[in-house]
């Protein structure tokens, strides 16, 4: 089925600013508060939040199977339940709605005024009901620097790492949408030179720039996803900040890796982008050797051109840009990491989110967390105000943007932007 809602001539009626991530080529996926306190199923053009929800009661999807109350829940598991060829039927049917020679929705005032909202009057929720969450490790610049920094250089990367997608599961119940503050986590640390732990608050918080992909409902229990449909079960990605604890980390780490260094935030943009939408900003991953085995082999452009930077703002100051990376450098796929996933059997269902890891480049301006940028808090960075960060501060706000853009559209992630508080003190 042909992918209408990608036409680069197509324009709406509704006023899409220069520059905008959310052009009529884009149409994302979301849930959001109404100025009504309804949670509806929306997407986005320009600065519109639209209720599909709406739009739905009043036959705008007619044509399409959908259940009766598939756009009127404040998750979008059901959606998704639905398939590849779903979404691609309802983004071709906004697209249809919203573009500029259709004057159904365009002339009809009564309709217009319950279906579309201004941008700011919305609030937007967690997309998903997230029932697993898996973070792999898939940028070999990153591990590489992370290895250099608890090795050494030689040893940097273990043997296994360039063989397979490595992750851990992490914990949903502290995913969190854009906008909601993160407190300082509290655990044990082993200070230097000292050989027993202290609890007290993290003295080494970090981002970690990534981004997630959502599942559909993938597979029975001990079945595996060929890598030739593995793509046909990714509903779309989002931005993701997964905020880590360095200090933490270091001494709980070995031997079973991550535990409440990881899970006490993991935030997440928005707007879910749907593969379809990026079709345009294919490419080539990088070269890998040694060859996989050959479950995960793959031939053709699977990775995407997906610009990312990150900024830090201190409390009352102006946002500095420290880093700008780009989806592309990393060295496993989507597609490599959800079969990988399920090559032992196990179950993806609607809603699953698949961290990518933290996304650095090749130099020095692309790495993606203070971590590697200060390396370990050796080399500070210096903040448009003066002021210096090791690793980030309470009050900070660390914001994450990306987009995509080639001479003819730019589609964009919009941003998960995220302030640290102190400590957590029961009232």
């Amino acid at each position: 089925m042909p992918i209408f809602a990608n036409d680069t001539k197509r324009k709406s009626w509704l006023s899409v600013p220069e520059n905008s991530d959310f052009p009529i080529q884009n149409i994302p996926f979301g849930v959001f508060l109404t100025r009504e306190n309804i949670v509806t199923v929306g997407t986005r053009i320009g600065d519109y939040a639209i209720d599909l929800g709406a739009l739905q009661q009043m036959n705008y999807f007619s044509g399409i199977e959908l259940t009766d109350d598939m756009f009127m829940q404040d998750t979008l598991n059901d959606f998704i339940s639905d398939g590849k060829k779903t979404w691609r039927l309802v983004r071709n049917r906004i697209a249809d709605i919203f573009d500029e020679n259709n004057p159904t929705l365009r002339d009809n005032a009564k309709h217009r005024d319950v279906v579309i909202f201004n941008i700011a009057e919305v609030e937007m929720q967690l997309p998903v009901l997230i029932g697993d969450y898996t973070d792999f490790y898939s940028s070999k610049e990153h591990a590489t620097n992370v290895g250099k920094m608890i090795r050494d250089e030689k040893n940097a990367l273990l043997p296994n790492w360039s063989h397979m997608p490595l992750g851990y599961h992490g914990r949903s119940s502290s995913i969190i949408p854009t906008e909601i503050p993160v407190h300082r986590p509290i655990g044990q640390t082993l200070p230097t030179g000292e050989t027993t732990p202290v609890l007290g608050p993290s003295r080494s918080v970090d981002f970690e720039l990534e981004t997630a992909f959502i599942t559909t409902d993938a597979n029975i229990m001990g079945e595996m996803i060929p890598i030739s449909e593995a793509e046909d079960y990714i509903f779309g990605m989002v931005l993701m900040n997964d905020w880590s604890a360095r200090d933490i980390l270091k001494w709980e780490y070995l031997p079973l890796g991550p535990f409440l260094s990881k899970n006490f935030a993991t935030s997440i943009s928005p707007w879910i982008i749907t593969l379809d939408a990026l079709e345009p900003f294919r490419v080539p991953g990088p070269k890998q050797s040694p060859s996989p085995l050959p479950y995960l082999q793959q031939k053709g452009k699977h990775s995407y051109d997906i610009q990312l930077e990150v900024a830090i703002q201190p409390e009352n100051a102006t946002p500095t840009v420290i880093t700008k990376s780009n989806f592309k450098h990393l060295y496993w796929t989507m597609n490599q990491q959800l079969t990988h996933h399920t090559s032992n059997g196990c179950r993806i269902n609607s809603g699953d989110m698949m961290g990518s890891g933290t996304i650095s480049g090749p130099t020095k301006e692309s790495l993606g967390s203070m971590l590697e940028l200060t390396w370990g808090g050796k080399n500070p960075i210096l903040l448009n105000d003066g002021s210096e960060r090791k690793f980030i501060n309470d009050y900070d706000t660390v914001t994450m943007k990306g987009y995509c853009k080639n001479s003819q559209v730019r589609i964009g992630f919009g941003e998960v932007s995220t302030k640290l508080l102190p400590p957590f003190v029961r009232k």
